[in-house]
C-alpha cells in the first residue's frame, strides 16, 4: 500500500491496486467520528455502444441501462435489502448514476469493517431475473415521469439534447419510458459483466479508520472471489460536430416565470482540458457570477430572480458552458449577457482575487469527508488521477495565458432553451 501526502492539506492518501485491478483509495481523517465510503464503476449513461467481454462486435444497449442496473444491483438473491442491513447498523446507504460513473455508498459512525464487507459483496453479486426486471420497469417509469415534471431537470435535459447531435450526453441518464421497456435481464448481465469487473471499479473511503486494518479487510474479501483477466473496454467513439444541434428551442411548461439556459459549445481539443476548464469557469464567474457587475445590474432592475447559475462540463472533444436563469424579460437578459461577453479581457487583479477564492474553497472542502471523497472520485473520472494538485493548477493560471486563450475562443456556437407557459 502506497502512502502519499496531499499537498497543502494535513491529509494522507493510502492507495493500492489489487491483483484483480480494483483501485483502492483510503484517506483517514481521525478528527472525525464517521466514515464515508463509495464504490464506483466507470460506467454511466455515456456508454451505450461497446464491445462486451469476449466479443469483437459492438453491442448497443437501450438508453437508461446504467441507471436501471444501479437499481437492480440492490436486488439480492437472499431477499435481504441493503437499505435494511445498513439501517440496522446505524448507517445510511445510497447509489447514483451520472453520465460517466455509477456509485454505491454508505456512511456511518460504526461497524466500518462489516459495512465495507457488505458493500463489496452486494455490489459484486448481481441477481437479475425476468420477473424482477419487469417489476423494476414500472418503478423507473414513475421516476422518469416525476423528473419530467421538475422544471429545471426538464430544462437541463432539453439543453443537452439541443447541444449535441450524436454524443450520448444528449440523452437523459435514466433513459425514456420507451427505452427502459426494452431492457432485458440479458442486457443487464451484458453491461454488468463488462463494466463491473474490478479492473473498471474503484473504492474510496474517507473518515475515522485504520488504513492497515481496512486494506486487509478489502484484500481478504476480494481474494475469495474469482475474476478472469480482462482487457481495456472498447467503447464506441462519436464524431460529434462542433456546432449545436438546435439553436433555439421554446418548450411549453407550467411555470410562472420563464426558465432559460444559454449554452456555449466550445471546441476544446487543442487545449489542456484541465486548464481550459479553470479559465472558462473563472471567466464566466467574473463576468456573470453572483459578485459580477452584470449580476448586480440585473438584480437592481429586477430582470432576474436569484443569480445566473454557471455549469461547465466536458466531453472528450468539447466543453459546454451552461448559463441558467429565470426572467420574465429573458430576451433583454440574453442581450445583456451577450454584450458583456463581447469583452473577453480580464484584468490581473480580478484573476488574482478569483484564484484566492478558489484556494479558499479547496481548503474548506478539505475538512469535509464527503467533499474529499467526491473530489477524489471526480479526479479519477475526469483526469484519471487520484490526486490533482489544485493549488499548482490554480497558481499556474496567469493573465497573459488567460487572455490569449479567451480571445482565441468563439462564443458564437450557442443554444438557447426556454421553458415558459406559452
Amino acid at each position: 500500500m502506497k502512502k502519499d501526502n496531499i499537498k497543502h492539506f494535513d491529509l494522507s492518501i493510502y492507495s493500492e491496486v489489487l491483483d484483480n485491478g480494483m483501485r483502492i483509495n483510503l484517506i483517514p481523517v481521525l478528527n472525525k467520528s464517521n466514515v464515508y465510503c463509495t464504490f464506483s464503476s466507470l460506467y454511466g449513461s455515456y456508454y451505450n455502444d461497446f464491445k462486451p467481454l469476449n466479443s469483437n462486435e459492438y453491442y448497443h444497449a437501450p438508453l437508461g441501462v446504467a441507471h436501471f442496473l444501479e437499481h437492480k444491483v440492490f436486488e439480492q438473491a437472499s431477499g435481504e435489502e441493503p437499505f435494511s442491513f445498513y439501517t440496522k447498523r446505524g448507517a445510511d446507504c445510497n447509489a447514483s448514476t451520472s453520465h460517466q460513473k455509477t456509485t454505491y455508498l454508505f456512511s456511518g459512525t460504526g461497524c466500518v469493517e462489516e459495512n465495507l464487507n457488505y458493500l463489496l459483496d452486494f455490489v459484486q453479486n448481481p441477481y437479475f431475473t425476468d420477473e424482477n426486471v419487469e417489476k423494476e420497469k414500472g418503478i423507473i417509469e414513475q421516476e422518469i415521469k416525476m423528473y419530467d415534471d421538475v422544471p429545471f431537470w426538464k430544462l437541463y435535459d432539453r439543453t443537452l439534447n439541443n447541444c449535441f447531435h450524436c454524443h450520448p450526453l444528449k440523452y437523459p441518464i435514466a433513459g425514456t419510458v420507451e427505452t427502459i421497456k426494452k431492457i432485458t435481464k440479458e442486457d443487464l448481465y451484458t453491461c454488468y459483466s463488462t463494466f463491473y469487473h474490478p479492473s473498471n471499479m474503484f473504492l474510496t473511503l474517507v473518515g475515522n479508520f485504520d488504513p492497515k486494518k481496512i486494506i486487509k479487510v478489502i484484500r481478504e474479501n476480494q481474494n475469495k472471489k474469482n475474476y478472469s483477466k480482462t482487457s481495456k473496454i472498447d467503447v464506441k467513439s462519436y464524431d460529434e460536430p462542433d456546432i449545436v444541434c438546435v439553436k433555439e428551442d421554446i418548450v411549453k411548461f407550467d411555470v410562472e416565470i420563464p426558465k432559460i439556459t444559454l449554452a456555449y459549445k466550445i471546441y476544446a481539443e487543442k487545449y489542456d482540458i484541465n486548464i481550459l476548464r479553470y479559465y472558462l469557469n473563472t471567466f464566466f464567474e467574473l463576468k456573470l457570477g453572483a459578485t459580477s457587475e452584470l449580476n448586480e445590474e440585473l438584480r437592481d432592475k429586477n430582470l432576474i430572480t436569484g443569480s445566473i447559475d454557471i455549469d461547465v462540463l466536458n466531453t472528450d472533444k468539447h466543453i459546454l458552458v451552461v448559463l441558467l436563469f429565470e426572467s420574465k424579460e429573458y430576451q433583454k437578459v440574453l442581450d445583456m449577457i451577450r454584450k458583456t461577453l463581447e469583452d473577453k479581457s480580464v484584468i490581473e487583479s480580478d484573476l488574482n482575487r478569483k484564484k484566492k477564492v478558489m484556494k479558499s474553497a479547496s481548503i474548506f472542502r478539505s475538512d469535509n469527508i464527503y467533499s474529499i471523497a467526491n473530489k477524489v472520485n471526480s479526479n479519477i473520472v475526469n483526469y484519471n488521477k487520484v490526486i490533482l494538485d489544485e493549488y499548482q493548477l490554480i497558481d499556474r493560471l496567469n493573465i497573459d495565458e488567460f487572455n490569449a486563450i479567451l480571445n482565441d475562443l468563439s462564443f458564437e456556437n450557442q443554444a438557447i432553451t426556454v421553458l415558459k407557459k406559452s
